[in-house]
């Protein structure tokens, strides 16, 4: 059975850094997407970015390009998400998913299998 379990989250003020992890359990294949995504009060759940567990080659969405970096330790089996420069509508519940069938990644949400639970992640003004 696959799991998966966040923790990281917290209230930071804007311009400050958090790390989010992602504790992966079940899951042995070297092939898989590995996913972050949010939600926001009231808004639909987004992508934010992927890594391809196999090579580690990621993609970012264009308002986290530059301040989120997403890593993969397949020994450990975690996924990370170092979130630097943060901004108030960074502001969100953030979730870690994984696809391990995937023809390619993305940040659809709806081409995930298995998904955490969710951190809450507050920045303030």
């Amino acid at each position: 059975q696959v799991q998966l379990v966040e923790s990281g989250g917290g209230s930071v003020q804007a311009g400050g850094s958090l790390r989010l992890s992602c504790q992966i359990s079940g899951y042995a294949r070297t092939a898989a997407c590995l996913g972050w995504f949010r939600q926001a009060p009231g808004k639909e759940r987004e992508g934010v970015a992927y890594i391809y567990r196999y090579s580690g080659n990621t993609y970012y969405v264009d308002s986290v390009k530059g301040r989120f970096t997403v890593s993969r330790d397949n020994a450990k089996n975690t996924l990370s998400l170092q979130m630097n420069s943060l901004k108030p509508e960074d502001t969100a519940i953030y979730y870690c998913a994984l696809e391990p069938d995937p023809v390619y990644c993305t940040v659809e949400a709806g081409r995930y299998s298995y998904w955490g639970q969710g951190t809450q992640v507050t920045v303030s003004s």
